[in-house]
């Protein structure tokens, strides 16, 4: 079996000076409502014939025309135009307006004298205190949780400026030995394309004296041959003197 709803609605109808107030109570198939000024009260019990020859007169299913009637009776709808009007004998008629496919229409229910008002207004009164009493101790659990929130954000917040500040730090401590290594690096490879400019020049300079040596070293074979000879035609010419001799 479903669990019915209930709903309490304060309604000021511009002919009334004074408010109503309506207690509904919705079930799948069909509903009860009270009313009280404060002084009388009225009641409409809504059967489940009664609510299905109304819907079936709408074209509704039941369970759409429950709906639309909680909306209604739930809480006041701007641009509905309300009314809690004599109806004779001490009966009142409640009405509401609504719009349909651009049409406004009208839904009206019969309320009864209550055979005991006080107890009618009495049940209203203890339906909105206790009503007001939970909305009290939900908006103290929500405040609750708020401000328990909020001191879980803040400490959030410090954690992750703590966080950062140390992210910072380590890039900035890793920044500078990688900086540090990065230089070494390049004063070793400064200190090496040196060192080989320095040994290739001595390459260099060595191979320039192995040429000159080895020119002059030439020129000085070439003398000795023609001196060799020189001294070899100076025989020749000797050996045939002595011959003519």
């Amino acid at each position: 079996m479903d669990t019915p709803k209930h709903t309490c609605l304060k309604l000021q109808s511009p002919p009334n000076p004074q408010p109503i107030f309506i207690k509904a109570t919705w079930f799948p198939s069909h509903f009860h409502l009270s009313v009280t000024d404060g002084q009388n009260a009225w009641t409409c019990n809504a059967t489940k014939e009664e609510v299905e020859e109304r819907a079936s007169n709408w074209d509704q299913p039941v369970s759409e025309y429950i709906d639309m009637s909680e909306r209604y009776l739930g809480f006041q709808q701007p641009g509905s135009v309300y009314g809690f009007a004599d109806a004779g004998g001490g009966f009142k008629r409640l009405s509401w307006t609504f719009e349909k496919e651009g049409t406004k229409l009208e839904w009206r229910w019969k309320f009864k004298p209550a055979e005991n008002s006080m107890k009618i207004t009495a049940g209203i009164l203890d339906f909105l205190m206790d009503a007001n009493i939970r909305l009290s101790e939900e908006v103290v659990m929500k405040t609750k949780a708020n401000e328990k929130l909020k001191v879980e954000a803040e400490k959030c917040l410090e954690q992750s400026e703590k966080f950062q500040n140390e992210k910072a730090e380590f890039e900035t401590k890793v920044y500078s030995k990688f900086l540090g290594v990065l230089n070494s690096k390049k004063a070793k490879l400064r200190e090496l394309r040196d060192r080989v400019s320095s040994d290739h020049a001595k390459a260099h300079d060595t191979e320039e004296d192995s040429s000159e040596k080895t020119e002059t070293y030439d020129g000085d074979s070439q003398d000795e041959e023609d001196t060799g000879m020189d001294i070899t035609s100076s025989s020749k010419g000797t050996s045939h003197g002595q011959k003519r001799k």
